[in-house]
């Protein structure tokens, strides 16, 4: 644990969580891709996953900025939250109920980045540090995307899915 004594050592801290985070999501998203049965999932997964290996040379460009080293923090959420994911490519049974189980568990790491990157945003707005605003806000916008991307997807999956079960 590090000593937290102003706005700018707490923001280290989160860069490092966020850090963290997104090298653990550069593992586990071709795993999700690999487990997904819908093209358009199996798409959106390959595509967040280059999405996300350039949100890791965002926050390496943040932490030069604020010279410190990114590493040193394992994000225990994240960890929670991969594994979540792992559970959900193993799941047997309808095809299409996997692939909203894995868009659910998508789901949930968009909005823990979403959280965590806006927080970081902000301290980074307080401390008058428009270069690392912008290089979050530029992330934070893109797990958005993704965000609403999932939930475009599951509106169309889930009417197949119920028809699915109807028929089972």
């Amino acid at each position: 644990m590090s000593k937290l004594t102003s706005l700018e050592t707490l923001l280290v801290q989160e860069i490092k969580d966020l850090y963290s985070a997104e090298t653990q999501l550069v593992k586990a998203l071709p795993k999700m891709a690999k487990a997904a049965t819908d093209p358009n999932l199996k798409q959106g997964f390959i595509k967040h996953l280059e999405e996300t290996k350039g949100h890791v040379e965002r926050l390496d460009q943040v932490a030069k900025l604020l010279e410190v080293s990114p590493k040193g923090k394992v994000c225990k959420a994240m960890k929670g939250l991969v594994e979540e994911g792992s559970e959900a490519t193993e799941e047997t049974g309808e095809p299409i109920l996997r692939d909203l189980a894995l868009i659910i568990a998508a789901q949930k790491v968009e909005h823990y980045e979403i959280s965590g990157y806006g927080s970081a945003r902000t301290l980074a707005e307080w401390l008058d540090r428009d270069d690392i605003v912008a290089l979050l806000q530029a992330t934070l916008d893109e797990e958005g995307a993704t965000d609403k991307k999932l939930t475009e997807l599951s509106d169309q999956l889930c009417p197949a899915a119920q028809e699915a079960g109807a028929n089972a």
